[in-house]
């Protein structure tokens, strides 16, 4: 079946689609993508996945067409930092 499988780093985004077995899930494409050796600070046991914007477990099943989505970790707190829309 195809999905995607995305990641942004500061720099680069990267989306890309692949073949994966029927049944696979987050786990099986990220780590079929090959992405983790692109990007060796992609650490599965910290940064979140998701499907679509929804964060997910990596044992989720994939179904056709889903992309999925490696998040990086917060780095400032959202209550500290100043609001844009403020200035």
């Amino acid at each position: 079946m195809h999905v995607g499988v995305a990641y942004a780093d500061k720099f680069k985004q990267t989306w890309l689609k692949l073949d994966v077995p029927d049944g696979s899930c987050a786990r099986d494409a990220i780590l079929r993508s090959g992405l983790l050796d692109q990007f060796p600070e992609i650490d599965l046991a910290r940064n979140q996945v998701g499907i679509f914007g929804k964060v997910v477990r990596l044992d989720t099943a994939l179904a056709a067409g889903n992309r999925v989505e490696i998040y990086r970790p917060i780095i400032a707190d959202p209550e500290t930092v100043e609001r844009r829309d403020r200035e």
